[in-house]
């Protein structure tokens, strides 16, 4: 099998071209085709030239396993040992030292060093590497290069890099820098499209799949699934079927899984060669569209499906959907018929198609090593009318409360949030919902400057609301049973197996033999899980028992030990896990519910008088529900807490809280008082600056018999829809006695 050598990649021709170039310029686009070299091989030849002699070269990856493997490629290349000259940086796990001069790390990272360094003064060399994913912290990171090359010009050097990025566009916002493309080296791929839609797209890749096996000559196959659980549905059922092939009539098989929330030791498996006459089958998600690379690929099967979580700043809720490739098949979960477009950070049309240069990186996965052939589950058809060209940015499809807390965490007199630099700037309103979680959490002060606690909040590695959290909890004496709660709640994956069920199943019991949060929510019931695990001394056969995901427990337990050697120095109390039964069952976690309160301020909802139906408190109330899998325990007459908190809003058949906690009302009547008067200008770090002109927002609110603070709606707004239910009401009534 024919591998390419590092003295065959086409960048190494283009070596002089690409040090000229960057030597007279502070900012190069550097468009590198599939099979270029360029992650690999552009911070070599930088070192080369000796760009490393007055600083370290970072190389940013938007994913951390690519990070990781990148940087073992080059340290093999280099034959140093990782870590040493050349090391990697990724969420709760540095392994660099005083020797690295190439570090490569996720974009997260970079952002978090400029908290202590805003001019990055360590790094002679910033490479933004797969630009064209457009991840959150990536477009965050384009914004401020443009504003620190402008400090450290005679000094700096940027390269912003990719396969298929839009390299004009990139050019325009940095002053008409100019573009380099080097081309890829690549074999032929046969592009093989269904004729029809498949009913199942897991049924269908794990057809082709067995047809390749049992069909086609060596080489390895490569498919990609939507996530975790479709890649462990598919991994599963192809062992079994292919244990069943009768023996002698195809080679063996190994079926490996790749995804993000697989421990680095399990993702590194899929870059070791297979024992001879050995097929590997390797199920992955998107991260093996760009930086990773195989070799040994010949053929790729593509469904035609992607997962994505768009987040509705109006709303505050999110949705997760597994979307078809087809010109009406995106479809998002909006529950809210009421709800318009324009409240969505993109418009419609963004959503009628899929991403064609997706399409084109995994067709370019087949070709690497040898002539390959892709396998399309979808029509030619398809691919030419409804494939868009470009990535949806994933800053135009989150929440923006971490990155607008880290912008406000750099001080810096001349940003106003709602006017920053962005290369394709976030909706007004994105812009507007993070700024307001950030005042009600008290990350930012009425004025819109930092407080010290949102400045402690942004040196964590975690969302804003579990870092509120844990800082609040510190100052209660509940840290250690705060940090279980914020490791649990970091997890990638669903950890109690049965609640990955349908939402639409009736109200699950917790298994008896698992604690059920005293009746207090799902954050008190992740604690006293982990809490039971530690007393087994963390044994796999009692998650195994309980129907716990061995990985991602596993993982919980790594997350807990970096949180707490990150909080260490502040920390006032022990952060020791401490567990008894006793304790368990007489405590009410007073303490921990209200550090998850202040945490929360942001996420809060209050329950509907006489059903248990909730409706969010702040901004453009939703009527939502406790999800069913949840262990919120009703009182004596059949009804939930008056208020809650919840981690996040869902949208499935129907809008939901995921993971809720039982609050009180002492603790919500500060957030009310909040609400009454706010002013997104203030808040933004400009002065009466918006869309036209920012007027004091204003929350619905009303007093009560005590003179607090409650949620209202206006009178009219009320009114109009109790005559609406009452006509709805009529009709039904109408239709029923015709």
């Amino acid at each position: 099998m024919a591998i390419i050598s590092m003295a065959e990649l086409p960048i190494l021709q283009f070596e002089d071209k690409i040090v000229e170039t960057v030597d007279k310029n502070p900012v190069v686009v550097v468009i590198g085709e599939t099979g270029s070299g360029k992650s690999t091989q552009l911070s070599q030849i930088l070192h080369r030239r000796g760009y490393t002699k007055s600083g370290c070269i970072a190389v940013t990856q938007p994913r951390r396993v690519a990070a990781v493997t990148v940087s073992r490629r080059v340290s093999e290349e280099l034959n140093v040992p990782l870590g040493d000259e050349v090391g990697y940086a990724i969420r709760f796990e540095d392994r660099t030292s005083e020797k690295t001069i190439i570090k490569y790390l996720t974009d997260g990272v970079l952002l978090r060093e400029s908290l202590s360094n805003p001019e990055l003064s360590q790094y002679s060399v910033i490479i933004l590497d797969e630009a064209h994913e457009r991840s959150l912290n990536t477009d965050v990171l384009l914004g401020l290069m443009k504003r620190l090359i402008k400090l450290r010009a005679s000094n700096l050097k940027v390269l912003v890099t990719s396969a298929t990025l839009d390299g004009e566009k990139v050019s325009r916002f940095f002053s008409d820098c100019p573009i380099l493309n080097v081309p890829g080296k690549l074999f032929p791929v046969e592009i093989h499209h269904s004729s029809e839609k498949p009913k199942s797209y897991i049924d269908a890749c794990l057809n082709k799949a067995l047809d390749i096996h049992t069909q086609e000559p060596e080489g390895d196959v490569l498919i990609f699934m939507t996530g975790q659980d479709d890649i462990e549905k598919l991994v599963s059922r192809l062992e079994e079927r292919i244990q069943r092939l009768e023996e002698g009539s195809c080679m063996d098989a190994v079926i490996y899984p790749l995804h993000g929330s697989l421990p680095p030791e399990l993702q590194i498996r899929v870059f070791s060669p297979p024992p001879p006459s050995c097929r590997r089958f390797i199920v992955s998600t998107n991260i093996a569209e760009t930086s990773l690379t195989v070799d040994g690929v010949v053929y790729v099967i593509d469904p035609g499906f992607v997962k994505q979580r768009q987040y509705n700043p109006s709303t505050g809720m999110y949705s997760l959907d597994v979307v078809q490739i087809s010109k009406y098949g995106f479809q998002i979960s909006i529950l809210d018929a009421s709800l318009s477009w324009s409240s969505w950070s993109i418009s419609p049309a963004t959503y009628h198609k899929h991403i064609r240069v997706q399409a084109n990186q995994r067709a370019g996965r087949a070709g690497r090593t040898r002539p390959g052939k892709c396998y399309r589950l979808y029509s030619s058809v398809a691919y030419k009318d409804d494939l868009l060209d470009a990535t949806i940015p994933e800053i135009q499809r989150s929440s923006l409360a971490g990155s607008i807390l880290y912008l406000k965490s750099l001080d810096l007199s001349d940003i106003n949030i709602l006017k920053f630099d962005f290369l394709d700037p976030p909706s007004f309103e994105a812009l507007e919902d993070a700024l307001k979680q950030l005042y009600l959490i008290d990350a930012i002060d009425d004025e819109g400057s930092i407080t010290s606690l949102g400045r402690t909040m942004a040196e964590l590695p975690l969302e804003p609301s579990l870092s509120r959290t844990l800082l609040e909890a510190n100052e209660c004496g509940c840290l250690s049973q705060a940090l279980t709660v914020a490791a649990m709640l970091s997890a990638e994956t669903t950890l109690l197996i049965s609640q990955s069920k349908s939402a639409d199943k009736k109200r699950k019991h917790t298994p008896s033999n698992l604690p059920d949060g005293s009746g207090l929510g799902d954050h008190i019931q992740l604690l006293q899980i982990f809490e039971l695990w530690h007393e087994t001394d963390y044994n796999t056969g009692w998650c195994k028992e309980n129907n716990l995901q061995v990985r991602g427990m596993k993982f919980v337990k790594d997350v807990r030990k970096q949180l707490c050697q990150i909080i260490q120095k502040i920390a006032k109390g022990p952060m020791d896990v401490k567990t008894s039964k006793r304790r368990r069952e007489n405590q009410d976690y007073r303490s921990l519910r209200k550090a998850l309160c202040s945490g929360y301020g942001n996420q809060l909802a209050e329950r509907m008088l006489r059903h248990n139906g909730y409706k969010t408190l702040g901004f453009k109330s939703q009527l939502v529900q406790v999800h069913p899998s949840s262990v919120l325990r009703t009182d004596e007459e059949g009804m939930f807490p008056n208020y809650v908190i919840y981690h996040e809003l869902i949208a499935t058949t129907r809008p939901y809280m995921r993971n809720v906690c039982a609050v009180e009302m002492p603790w919500v009547r500060p957030v009310f008082a909040k609400l009454q008067n706010l002013n997104v200008s203030k808040l933004s770090g400009g002065a009466n600056q918006s869309r036209e002109e920012v007027q004091p927002e204003t929350a619905d609110v009303q007093k009560d018999d005590g003179g607090n603070a409650t949620p209202a709606q206006p009178a009219e707004d009320r009114d109009s829809k109790i005559l609406a239910a009452r006509e709805r009401y009529l009709a039904r009534r109408g239709q029923a006695n015709k």
